[in-house]
């Protein structure tokens, strides 16, 4: 018993080493599996919010192409027409995926986005707007400037701002709408 007894202090250390170990793992592999957790859904939020522009610039770009005052080659309105609908297609899919994955500043600048971008739309397929042509313009490319904000401030992405709806007004002062090598997607 007596041995028993001056082993004890031994024991009871290699219990609290074991102990101790267990729970410093456990916690290890939580921190961990958190960290691989929001890597994943940060890449698929990108991918969701890279989609999404690419998808509304797309309409944006389409809509352009039938704007009155447009500079360039003649288009052919009813096939650009149907290319819109498609357009509104791949991004409607690709809204649900913002709805699903962003973070709610983001998702309400791709909604005020989005709803610029429809007015232009709406311009185009004739329903009367009281805004003039450039402020939609201007409306549609300052939205997508906060689109841009919220989510790489959601996605952590530093390096500064990269707005673009200052210099496109600067752009589109004397109305002659030269903006469709603005819109198109890229």
């Amino acid at each position: 018993m007596g041995s028993l007894l001056a082993q004890l202090p031994a024991l009871i250390g290699v219990l609290i080493g074991t102990v101790g170990t267990i729970v410093a793992t456990s916690l290890a592999d939580r921190s961990r599996w958190r960290r691989t957790q929001t890597v994943r859904w940060d890449e698929r939020r990108l991918d969701a919010y890279a989609e999404f522009a690419r998808a509304l610039k797309e309409v944006h770009a389409t809509a352009g192409r039938l704007l009155p005052g447009r500079k360039g080659p003649p288009v052919d309105r009813e096939r650009e027409l149907a290319n819109l609908v498609e357009a509104d297609f791949r991004h409607t899919l690709a809204w649900e995926n913002v709805l699903l994955l962003g973070d709610g500043p983001t998702v309400t600048a791709a909604r005020a986005w989005r709803d610029a971008v429809w007015a232009i739309e709406r311009l185009v397929r004739g329903v009367p707007t009281d805004a003039e042509l450039t402020d939609l313009l201007h409306r549609a490319n300052e939205a997508r400037d906060h689109f841009y904000d919220a989510a790489r401030d959601g996605l952590g992405v530093g390096g500064g701002s990269v707005a673009q709806a200052t210099l496109l007004q600067s752009r589109l002062g004397d109305r002659d709408l030269p903006f469709t090598r603005d819109v198109h997607p890229g």
